[in-house]
C-alpha cells in the first residue's frame, strides 16, 4: 500500500503475476474530501454525495496516482456488457471495460462487489470487471473473457478486495439461482440461521477456472470487515465507492 497519511490517496495493489507495465489497484476510502457517510475518498457520482466533493476526489485520484489519462468511468447496472475503453466510450452503461492501448485507464466502482482484473501473460491487453452475484448470473465474466480474446490459459486474473464469506448472507432464492446455473457453486455456500453465507470470491474463481483460466490470485481482504479502509454497502447502506483501476503503462 501507499502512504497512510490521511491526505494521501491510498491504494491496494494487485498481487499477481502480471508484467510490470500492467498497473492494477483498488483505492481505499481515505484521502479525499467527502464528508459523513462518504468519508472521505468517495469516487461515485450516483450515491448522493456532494458532486463538488466527488469531482475534487477524482482530480486528487488522477494527480496523486499520476494516472496517464482520465479513467473511463462506467454506469454500472450489474449486467454483462463489457466495452472497449477509450475517449469515445465515456459514460457508457456497462459493467466492465478492456483496452489494448497504452495509457487508457479502465475503471469500475465497488463497495462489496468484486473487482476482477485480467491481463495476458505478455501484458498486451487489460480488462476490469464489476462482479456481484447478479453480474455473475448475467455472465459478465464470460463477456470479459470474450472481449479480451486471449486463450484462457494465457490469462492472469486478480480478484480484488470485496465482501468476504463471513459477511455475505443471502437467501435461498439467490443460492438456487447460482447453483442452478453452475452446480459447482454449491461448494461456496454454508447454511446460516435459515439463510446462507456465500463466498462470492470463490464463485468468481470457480467461474474463471471453468472457462480455462488457471492463473488466478485472490485478495483475502473483506471490505465489510474493514470499515476504516473500505466502503461497504452491505455493512452501511448509504456509503461511497472505491475505484479499481487498470492500465498499460
Amino acid at each position: 500500500m501507499l502512504s497512510n497519511e490521511k491526505t494521501n490517496v491510498i491504494v491496494n495493489r494487485a498481487q499477481w503475476s502480471a508484467p510490470s507495465h500492467v498497473k492494477a489497484m483498488t483505492t481505499l476510502r481515505t484521502g479525499g474530501t467527502s464528508k459523513n457517510s462518504f468519508d472521505s475518498l468517495n469516487l461515485a457520482t450516483h450515491v448522493g454525495d456532494d458532486p463538488i466533493a466527488v469531482e475534487k476526489n477524482r482530480i486528487r485520484l488522477k494527480e496523486q496516482l499520476m494516472l496517464p489519462s482520465e479513467p473511463i468511468w462506467l454506469h454500472q447496472i450489474h449486467g454483462r456488457k463489457v466495452i472497449r475503453a477509450g475517449p469515445s466510450a465515456r459514460d457508457n452503461t456497462a459493467d466492465g471495460s478492456y483496452t489494448r492501448e497504452q495509457g487508457v485507464v479502465c475503471a469500475i466502482l465497488t463497495a462489496d462487489c468484486m473487482p476482477l482484473f485480467l491481463t495476458d501473460r505478455f501484458g498486451g491487453v487489460v480488462c476490469l470487471l464489476h462482479v456481484g452475484w447478479r453480474g455473475l448470473l448475467a455472465g459478465v465474466i464470460e463477456s470479459g473473457l470474450v472481449a479480451v480474446g486471449s486463450i484462457p490459459r494465457e490469462l492472469s486474473a486478480w480478484i480484488g478486495p470485496g465482501i468476504g464469506r463471513d459477511a455475505f448472507v443471502v437467501g435461498d432464492e439467490v443460492r438456487q439461482k447460482l447453483i442452478r446455473q453452475f452446480s459447482i457453486h454449491s461448494q461456496a455456500f454454508e447454511k446460516y440461521n435459515g439463510k446462507w453465507i456465500a463466498d462470492l470470491g470463490q464463485m468468481v474463481e470457480e467461474r474463471l477456472q471453468l472457462a480455462g483460466v488457471t492463473d488466478v490470485q485472490r485478495s483475502e481482504i473483506c471490505t465489510s470487515k474493514n470499515p476504516s479502509a473500505f466502503f461497504s454497502y452491505r455493512r452501511d447502506g448509504l456509503c461511497g465507492r472505491m475505484a479499481s483501476l487498470i492500465w498499460l503503462d
